[in-house]
């Protein structure tokens, strides 16, 4: 099992960016996949996760600004990250929800 994620950079506030999670060795559609981020010196939260399902939720903090989906035949979950704050600039992981494999992290900052 592997999760990949991918597309994080330097964004100035209000910008955007997507995060990819590229999964091998599972099918993504048949499992919960969740983003989280963790800021220097705070704990890891949850931001978003996709059942197998399809149905979405969200953090209140995020909630209508960021978009998470799912491409089956790519194996991909994306999180679509729109009018970026400071607050935001975090790395920024995927996991399987209630399994303990989590990709590397992409670092995401944005600048005021």
């Amino acid at each position: 099992v592997q999760l990949v994620e991918s597309g994080g950079g330097l964004v100035q506030t209000g910008g955007s960016l997507t995060l990819s999670c590229a999964a091998s060795g599972f099918t993504p559609n048949n499992y919960n996949i969740g983003w989280f981020r963790q800021a220097p010196g705070k704990e890891r939260e949850g931001v978003s996760c996709i059942n197998s399902g399809g149905i979405t939720n969200y953090a209140d903090s995020v909630k209508g600004r960021f978009t998470i989906s799912r491409d089956n035949a790519r194996k991909t979950v994306y999180l679509q990250m729109n009018s970026l704050k400071p607050e935001d600039t975090a790395v920024y992981y995927c996991t399987i929800i209630g399994y303990n494999y989590w990709g590397q992290g992409t670092q995401v900052t944005v600048s005021s």
